[in-house]
């Protein structure tokens, strides 16, 4: 992945008017040079490269963009390509522009996409015909089991090894934890052995980590999962995120389970915005995770034991923290939601979920049942327990809403209870500064560079991304090449990756957040638009993108011919101009009309050209 500033370090370096040059002879005019344009026919020039502000455009066929928008358009190369060509050309290292935690990242990433669909192909196989009659006595279809990509991996010692070595990737795969090298001798093994695989995903849908449950009598524990590397993070990962986050969009809510079989169960029944936790611990990345899926609600579907009991106290401070909207669904004594909804169905679940009750209500019931009405000691012991509760909720609102509230339930004043289960919090975790002529800190170095900070795209161009990511087709219904001609680098990245074949998940997983978030707030506003609807907006954005365009020449053409005096002293330039506004405003007059829904009982819109 190309950093965002290497991109605009290429731009700012490249001569654009030598580089157009190569293939267009073109004459100064004023601080512009003019040519005739190498992308369509014409007599008069109309072309013109602006080197101040680093572009090209051309009245006459509105083609406009940067360099590499020019050699793509001209030499017909993709964005990549492109951009690799202007580097290699102007002195830019686009090598060097990764440091080493990101290049790291992306082997990681080759060696988790390799070891992902070895696992699969695998379980497909002769030999995991075992694994695949334990998913079977499961209830797990074939169709869910490919759908959240299971796998299986052998109880060989070397078999994912063997494959790493081969592509070259044996040390990436070390670094992610795949395998595991040997005590004795040279060589590796397999860190997952005898074991279904689970995939464990990011929200755009690449995996990341596995989760694995051992099949065959060989001792260790029943799960073993991935370790933590720079692409995994358990604790901003939701186990079925990338498949349950447009179900909870579109519901506002999520339902929250603890085992990955538990989700998997959930979704082949019809509840899809199920997640499940991959630690054992709730997080405030994984309520930032929920948060960007607009899950205001959140259901607690724990087993129906004492160990889901507890589960619900562990996880009632992070979520009364945060301010969430959480309900709990009770389970019968001795559930899990695996064993239930295979019972029930999604009928019976939904209907659990229905009667769910608020997070703090259950608390409350579970720990003094009997209210104001219990005795002393009961009501201490209850104090006993919410103190783990109490010490993670922030001083403010929230804090004096819990004491009101348990004030209200047991019978004591809510004063006396804060001062009792007052704990003082953990203080921040932040280095003190070093005294004067004291050395820095063991390993300390000087702070590396900071890139540029990234700005977020253009609203409609973000659209345009987020249509074309969501039906790739539409791009070739984009007559005014739109896609040539993005401003932002960011997008033009997205935008090739996507159209490269990689798909719309594998298109935003590098892309940085501001891109990121700029191109999943369009797409959430494209939530409504499916088929031919989808179709008729994206054109909609194409003309709107492009009489936008048209205005700005308009502006440019005004400014130059503000200082004019009078018509004879009109120069052949300025005549010119003149001679494109015309023509400019008589396009934006159709591109208008097009926009605008035609009446009942009028023809199709006219097609753009």
């Amino acid at each position: 992945m190309i950093p965002d500033h290497k991109i605009q370090e290429v731009l700012e370096r490249v001569d654009l008017v030598g580089l157009v040059s190569r293939y267009v002879e073109l004459k100064k005019a004023g601080r512009e040079f003019k040519g005739r344009c190498p992308f369509h026919q014409e007599k008069t020039p109309s072309f013109y490269v602006v080197p101040e502000k680093r572009f090209y455009f051309c009245h006459g066929c509105r083609a406009s963009g940067d360099a590499v928008s020019f050699v793509q358009r001209y030499l017909g190369k993709t964005f990549l390509d492109a951009v690799r060509d202007l580097a290699r050309e102007v002195g830019v290292d686009l090598e060097a522009a990764q440091d080493p935690g990101a290049r790291e990242r992306q082997q990681l990433k080759e060696a988790t996409d390799l070891a992902a669909e070895h696992f699969r192909a695998l379980l497909w196989e002769e030999e995991g015909r075992r694994a695949r009659a334990y998913l079977a006595s499961r209830g797990i279809s074939e169709e869910t089991a490919r759908a959240f990509g299971l796998g299986w991996a052998p109880a060989a010692w070397t078999s994912l090894a063997d494959r790493l070595t081969k592509a070259g990737m044996i040390e990436w795969g070390l670094n992610a934890g795949l395998v595991n090298r040997r005590n004795k001798g040279d060589g590796y093994f397999d860190f997952f052995r005898s074991r279904l695989i689970i995939p464990i995903r990011a929200p755009e849908g690449r995996p990341i980590a596995f989760g694995a449950r051992l099949m065959d009598a060989e001792e260790g524990p029943k799960y073993l999962n991935s370790r933590e590397s720079r692409l995994y993070n358990k604790s901003e990962t939701l186990f079925g995120m990338d498949q349950a986050r447009d179900e909870i969009r579109r519901r506002k809510a999520a339902v929250l389970v603890e085992g990955y079989f538990d989700c998997i169960a959930l979704h082949q029944e019809g509840v899809k915005h199920t997640v499940a936790l991959c630690s054992t611990a709730l997080t405030p990345g994984h309520l930032k995770l929920l948060g960007r899926a607009e899950a205001r609600d959140l259901f607690l579907l724990l087993d129906g034991d004492q160990a889901g009991l507890a589960a619900v106290e562990r996880l009632a401070g992070p979520l009364l923290a945060a301010g969430a909207a959480a309900k709990v669904a009770l389970l019968p004594q001795g559930d899990d939601p695996d064993t239930f909804i295979r019972r029930e169905g999604s009928v019976g679940l939904e209907r659990l979920l229905t009667e769910a009750r608020p997070l703090t209500q259950h608390v409350f019931l579970t720990i003094l049942p009997q209210g104001k009405e219990a005795s002393f000691e009961e009501k201490m012991a209850a104090l006993e327990r919410l103190k783990p509760v109490s010490a993670q909720l922030p001083v403010g609102l929230v804090r004096s809403a819990f004491f009101g509230a348990l004030s209200a339930w047991c019978g004591l004043p809510a004063a006396e209870l804060e001062a009792s289960l007052r704990s003082k919090a953990p203080p921040p975790a932040v280095k003190p500064a070093p005294k004067p002529g004291q050395p820095p800190a063991r390993g300390a170095g000087p702070a590396a560079p900071r890139p540029p900070p990234v700005k977020p795209p253009d609203a409609l161009e973000a659209l345009y991304v987020a249509a074309v990511l969501r039906e790739p087709r539409l791009v070739v219904r984009d007559a005014f090449r739109v896609y040539d001609e993005l401003s932002h680098p960011g997008l033009r990245l997205v935008l090739a990756h996507a159209t490269s074949g990689q798909g719309a998940e594998d298109a935003l997983f590098e892309a940085h957040d501001t891109v990121k978030r700029s191109v999943e707030a369009a797409s959430r506003q494209l939530s409504e638009q499916q088929g031919s609807a989808l179709e008729h907006y994206f054109l909609q954005l194409c003309r709107a993108i492009m009489l936008r365009r048209i205005n700005q020449q308009l502006d440019y053409i005004k400014r130059t011919t503000s200082q004019m005096t009078g018509a004879i002293d009109l120069s052949e330039e300025t005549k010119q101009l003149l001679t494109q506004r015309i023509e400019l405003l008589s396009l934006k007059k159709r591109v208008e009309e097009e926009i605008r829904p035609p009446p009942p009982g009028t023809k199709a819109p006219m097609q753009p050209v």
